[in-house]
């Protein structure tokens, strides 16, 4: 996916990328919508920006098989690079366990960029929560949109922007 970096961001620093106002394309949702086959998955990338000139993305992740097999990240790129700073993936349900915690679940979880795992020399997203909040990748979605502040609002008489809540939309 083309990520990875060697540049390490504060826990403040992470808030402060989630807080900032990121604005979508107009054709955010068909974009993300359709979707690339490779490796038995189906795939999709959208880069944009937030208010303060920061570039973003957004790469989605669905398992051609397997519907809790799914991945949404919101990413950051470090500046003048490519590379890709990880600050929220969602994932679908499968095992997880955070080293430093020593918590061990198995469900759809939250990872979340942290200094302590960064200092760790682990990948900036390692952490994860376990979460109720979705079951499917077009609610992950909507989740990832939420916490990170993207844009445009979302018209309260249709919550969820990307389909139905079985996944297929």
């Amino acid at each position: 996916m083309g990520f990875g970096m060697s540049v390490n961001l504060t826990d403040s620093e992470i808030k402060a990328l989630l807080e900032e106002r990121k604005v979508l394309p107009v054709d955010f949702q068909r974009r993300l919508n359709r979707r690339v086959s490779r490796l038995g998955h189906e795939r999709a990338d959208m880069d944009f920006h937030g208010a303060s000139g920061n570039r973003y993305c957004i790469k989605v992740r669905q398992g051609g098989l397997n519907l809790f097999d799914f991945s949404a990240i919101l990413g950051y790129y470090l500046p003048k690079t490519t590379s890709v700073f990880r600050l929220r993936r969602y994932n679908g349900k499968h095992r997880h366990m955070n080293r430093i915690e020593g918590d061990d679940f198995r469900d759809f979880h939250i990872h979340m960029a942290t200094e302590r795992y960064q200092a760790l020399g682990a990948r900036e997203d390692t952490y994860a929560e376990p979460t109720g909040r979705f079951s499917t990748l077009p609610q992950a979605l909507n989740c990832l949109l939420l916490d990170g502040n993207c844009g445009p609002p979302m018209d309260p008489s249709r919550p969820n922007l990307f389909g139905d809540s079985h996944g297929t939309g």
